[in-house]
């Protein structure tokens, strides 16, 4: 399995690497791709991904600090992401969940990192919360600049949506809110997209799947996020993992370096 979503820069995962990435392999987690949301943890995760051999990273800024976003940091992240253990430009997006939020400016710096994928030839890693009709909008408005894929990460919209999403050549990834009891809306998803389609997260340290919620999440629990995907699709174990190895090598090809 490929945890194609995780934080583990944070200090309660971050204390201990070498034992976290040991939980992980023991669950069947080969590789694991830490995420930056801002200047300072694209950092952390590059640094993280060239110290661990199965860790690779993804850079960007996510839209809750789009106010911190400069040239400088825009220099920073053109100058590392041709390292061969970036795999993407994320995680970039746009957020309306807090209020006080400033959409023009999440748009800005939103449609700024897809073209600096764009330019450079990576996918991207796309946040996406409470802003769907916007989202879409800026995405159809910005489809050429799509080209090299990426996924929607934790999705979390309608099947209306998830087509709409597959349709613009992107894929998503399916994390712990597929086993919580209320997520009527992740059920019908996880059931609803193509398996080509479909890659697999655990966002750690959030959404511990059950029944491990409460917990600090890691990248062994995906192995949960795996079986219940399966149990929905009807296929096993075995072959979800194959299936969604083989599509998060096909769409970030870096992992296969």
């Amino acid at each position: 399995m490929i945890d194609i979503h995780a934080h583990i820069y944070y200090d309660d995962l971050a204390k201990d690497i070498p034992a976290l990435l040991a939980r992980a392999k023991d669950a069947g987690v080969e590789k694991i791709v830490c995420v930056g949301s801002s200047l300072s943890t694209s950092k952390k995760a590059l640094d993280l991904a060239k110290k661990y051999d199965n860790v690779y990273a993804a850079i960007g800024v996510h839209p809750d600090d789009a106010n911190g976003f400069d040239d400088q940091t825009f220099e920073w992240l053109e100058d590392n992401a041709a390292h061969p253990k970036v795999i993407a430009i994320g995680e970039i997006g746009m957020d309306f969940h807090y209020e006080g939020y400033d959409k023009m400016l999440q748009k800005k710096v939103f449609v700024r990192q897809l073209e600096l994928a764009h330019k450079l030839g990576l996918p991207i890693q796309i946040h996406s919360r409470d802003c769907t009709g916007f989202m879409m909008d800026t995405l159809r408005e910005n489809k050429h600049l799509l080209s090299n894929g990426g996924i929607v990460h934790c999705f979390s919209g309608s099947t209306e949506t998830l087509r709409e999403v597959i349709d613009l050549g992107l894929s998503i990834s399916i994390g712990g809110i597929v086993t919580f009891k209320n997520a009527r809306e992740t059920l019908d998803v996880a059931q609803e997209v193509p398996l080509e389609n479909l890659l697999l997260e655990t966002d750690c340290p959030y959404l511990t799947p059950h029944p491990h919620r409460g917990e600090t999440n890691e990248p062994k629990f995906v192995a949960l996020v795996a079986e219940k995907i399966a149990m929905i699709k009807g296929i096993s174990f075995d072959d979800l993992d194959r299936i969604t190895t083989q599509n998060a090598h096909r769409i970030f090809p870096k992992l296969l370096k």
